[in-house]
């Protein structure tokens, strides 16, 4: 299925100049940069090759990245961490900054759960290592709850959702849009939301090897600048940007419109506050055990790439 993906990407894309040969080998989550990048009327007579791969999570993503199976990712910043912390050669290059409240915990319409304090001795759906999984941990422990003290069940998205809806987990950790269909839907609601868990950063990770060939580096700074002209353009017509971007997920409109108007994103180069805050993300996850020892986080970025973005 993702070699049929790839094909079906590069024949309607036609991305490429006479003579270019370079291709960026790229990974993607639903819903994320390829459906953005089409929404947006981007993808056409770039001066490279794309071949788009999607995953339904973060650690799949993360695993194609560290076996140089792709050259560059979308991944959250807990889960990118878990992965450098694994031994995966790869940086981010780049930051996509946005409001964390559609990552969250989330549980069924008719539970009885009201806040985290509640969720002690239950079981909880994510993805491990996952930025669900990381606003999981930080709301245990603002509740004085151990994480052991939880039951967690590592799932795809999809599988959490049944879990969810079926009553196998008491609660789902998860991210947008899939917090923003449970919500416009009525089949869940939130419990708990990432507003001061997290730090809403998304990065943009290329493998070492990418960025050590100057083709490809040119190549993925012009391709950071198309993400960002495209979140801009999409913020500039949120209803317009919405319905198209339902029709290519497969999403209801009023859910991804919730999900993208409320993240407030824009891309921006790598500054020292983002450093910072990935340190004490890498900090709390040591603290927890799912990182074995303390790991410093300046050598997991690289500073070669400028962002030209705006916030909205």
């Amino acid at each position: 299925m993702k070699n049929l993906l790839v094909l079906v990407t590069l024949a309607v894309s036609g991305m490429s100049h006479a003579g270019e040969s370079v291709t960026l080998r790229i990974a993607d989550q639903k819903g994320n940069m390829h459906a953005q990048l089409e929404a947006s009327g981007l993808l056409k007579n770039l001066p490279f090759k794309i071949e788009w791969a999607e995953f339904p999570a973060a650690a799949p993503l993360a695993e194609a990245l560290n076996a140089g199976a792709v050259d560059v990712g979308i991944i959250g910043d807990a889960p990118l961490l878990f992965s450098v912390a694994a031994g995966s050669q790869v940086k981010a290059i780049a930051v996509d900054k946005s409001d964390p409240v559609g990552t969250a915990v989330i549980v069924g319409k008719d539970s009885t759960l009201s806040s985290a304090a509640d969720l002690k001795g239950r079981s909880i759906g994510t993805g491990r290592g996952s930025i669900g999984h990381f606003v999981a941990l930080k709301a245990l422990a603002q509740a004085g709850i151990k994480a052991d003290e939880v039951r967690f069940r590592y799932l795809t998205p999809g599988d959490a959702k049944i879990a969810l809806a079926s009553g196998a987990v008491d609660a789902w950790a998860t991210w947008d849009p899939y917090t923003a269909l449970a919500e416009t839907s009525g089949t869940g609601r939130v419990l708990v939301n990432g507003r001061g868990l997290t730090t809403g950063n998304s990065f943009l990770a290329a493998t070492d090897s990418a960025l050590a060939n100057p083709a490809k580096r040119k190549a993925l700074q012009s391709y950071v600048n198309l993400l960002a002209q495209a979140e801009q353009r999409a913020y500039a017509d949120i209803d317009g940007y919405s319905a198209t971007l339902a029709k290519i997920i497969g999403f209801p409109q009023d859910a991804v419109k919730l999900s993208f108007s409320r993240r407030k994103a824009h891309w921006q180069t790598i500054d020292a506050q983002t450093v910072a805050q990935q340190q004490a993300t890498a900090d709390f996850y040591q603290q927890q055990g799912l990182i074995a020892k303390p790991l410093k986080v300046e050598p997991t970025f690289y500073r070669g790439i400028e962002v030209a973005s705006g916030k909205h």
